[in-house]
């Protein structure tokens, strides 16, 4: 039997009660008694369970805001990395565009000096090819219009020995723009 239902009965047997002038009931000390006495016995099992229920309440709720904290924290690491993540990227994108930027502007500096100096060194060597053109030109003319000489090995040791002249005063003269034509032939 509840408690509650003890009291229910005891407040019926009050109202029951013999009434008496001045407002006063009579009722049974005995009777009084065995309700009391229901209500302790009662009670401490009511008491019991509501101990039970408040014990399982704080334990549930201490539980709950233990959960609560440790879903907090994780969302704040989680949160942390993420923008520290993001950060880290968006300096990443940056310096390699930077650095992109900065190859594509030495490559093109590069190709445009090597074109520069290519169409130089291609212009003189055009300057020299057509000097000595002109010059193979007069010769051959000369040699057309002059009277042939006589092959004798007097006149054709002269002529050797200027050859080997004129060859060797080119020879002196020509190896810078050998060289250079050579480079220039190789990365054409």
């Amino acid at each position: 039997m509840s408690v509650d239902r003890v009291l229910d009965k005891l407040e019926a047997y009050v109202r029951e009660g013999t009434w008496l002038p001045a407002g006063y009931r009579i009722l049974s000390e005995e009777r009084l008694l065995e309700f009391v006495e229901k209500i302790r016995s009662t009670l401490p099992e009511e008491v019991g369970r509501a101990k039970i229920i408040a014990k399982d309440q704080d334990r549930v709720l201490r539980a709950a805001q233990e959960k609560a904290q440790a879903i907090v924290e994780q969302a704040a690491t989680v949160h942390e990395e993420l923008v520290d993540h993001n950060e880290v990227v968006q300096r990443a994108r940056t310096t390699a565009e930077r650095v992109l930027q900065d190859a594509e502007e030495r490559a093109r500096k590069i190709r445009a000096g090597a074109d520069e100096y290519a169409a130089g060194v291609l212009a003189e060597m055009e300057a020299r090819l057509a000097s000595a053109l002109g010059s193979v030109q007069k010769g051959r003319a000369a040699l057309a219009n002059a009277p042939r000489p006589s092959t004798s090995p007097a006149n054709v040791a002269l002529a050797e020995a200027a050859a080997k002249s004129k060859r060797a005063a080119f020879d002196i003269q020509a190896p810078d723009e050998t060289a250079a034509l050579e480079s220039v032939a190789v990365e054409i």
